[in-house]
């Protein structure tokens, strides 16, 4: 039987956990497209996963071996599935460099943080609003010109990991990954590829599912994660200290309830209130979100995705949504004094 290709790019975090756990699939032929200064260290020592329910330093770790490690795409060849794991603030200089892996038939999946660039093309009805592309995300239109739309398809990753060292993935919790198709909202249906994916990635041990309308996934997770990051990236805080304090639970209220409204203008309604969310994330205990791990490291933050493009969103639908422009321009003059977010021009 021929073994499928998938490629994973970007072997941070969550790359190097999909990619360790898909490569062991008998099925797979895996490769990795990585920075030039992860190459020699991924194949010497192979993708490796560590649970952090063990005792992830003296555990030895799961290790797989990629078929081919590189850094141009080039080497790697035409794949079937694309796995895009890297961080939103690198899309815009990385898709271009992506189009030799990607034929006829080849397919991207996105397992990243924040709004893609393609949301609104998938809102239901016949909204103006699904012309609308953000200048936030991809403002001359370089991704969507370079591999079409009817290459790519929608995921949510509902899981924290974090990186011990280059394809090294320490495993803290979650499991859930969510496929969808990036306009099925509008027929809601489950096309071929997004079942065979679904399919593949339960057998290779993950809570896998098939959204017919994969905008209301991103943007229930996006509702939580908009408010959270930015504040634990302000704080240095975890998310148990920042829903302790009263007057920053309240904030982040308020800034969940503007967005709430949004998402009823554009047809994606959350009925949940506000605290419901927050019992939803207390339950996971006192973790660091991935733009507090940024901030730590001197990293480039997903500002745009998380919170810039909502703020085009709320221009668009005509809410005010006062607290999230704060909450913008406090967290990106404390990335810009840092510099992990670019100045204004």
């Amino acid at each position: 039987m021929k073994k499928i290709k998938i490629c994973i790019v970007g072997c941070g975090a969550i790359g190097s956990w999909i990619g360790v756990l898909v490569g062991q699939s008998p099925n797979v032929e895996l490769s990795c497209l990585v920075r030039a200064s992860s190459i020699e260290e991924i194949k010497a020592q192979g993708l490796r996963l560590s649970d952090a329910g063990a005792k992830a330093l003296d555990t030895p770790p799961l290790i797989i071996h990629p078929t081919c490690v590189s850094d141009d795409a080039r080497t790697i060849g035409e794949q079937d599935w694309i796995i895009l794991a890297v961080k939103a603030t690198s899309l815009l200089d990385l898709v271009p460099k992506l189009v030799p892996m990607v034929g006829s038939q080849t397919s991207i999946w996105t397992a990243m943080n924040g709004l893609p660039w393609w949301f609104m093309q998938g809102l239901n009805g016949n909204s103006p609003l699904k012309s609308k592309t953000f200048m936030s995300i991809d403002p001359k239109g370089s991704i969507s010109g370079s591999i079409p739309l009817e290459h790519w398809v929608g995921g949510v990753v509902h899981a924290s990991c974090s990186l011990i060292s280059p394809g090294h993935a320490l495993h803290h919790f979650g499991n859930k990954l969510l496929i969808g198709e990036p306009s099925a909202g509008q027929n809601l249906h489950l096309s071929p590829r997004v079942k065979a994916l679904t399919e593949l990635l339960c057998h290779c041990g993950f809570d896998a599912l098939a959204s017919e309308h994969i905008q209301k996934d991103i943007w229930y997770k996006l509702w939580g994660n908009m408010t959270i990051n930015p504040i634990s990236a302000l704080t240095g805080a975890t998310t148990d200290k920042i829903l302790a304090d009263p007057l920053l639970k309240e904030f982040v209220s308020g800034v969940m309830l503007e967005a709430r409204e949004i998402g009823a203008r554009i047809g994606i309604p959350i009925s949940q209130t506000p605290e419901d969310r927050h019992a939803v994330t207390a339950k996971l205990g006192a973790f660091k979100t991935s733009m507090l791990q940024d901030i730590e490291q001197h990293r480039p933050v997903e500002l745009d995705v998380l919170l810039n493009a909502v703020l085009e969103l709320a221009t668009w639908t005509d809410v005010a949504a006062p607290l999230s422009r704060a909450l913008m321009g406090l967290t990106r003059v404390k990335a810009q004094t840092i510099g992990v977010y670019p100045a204004e021009s």
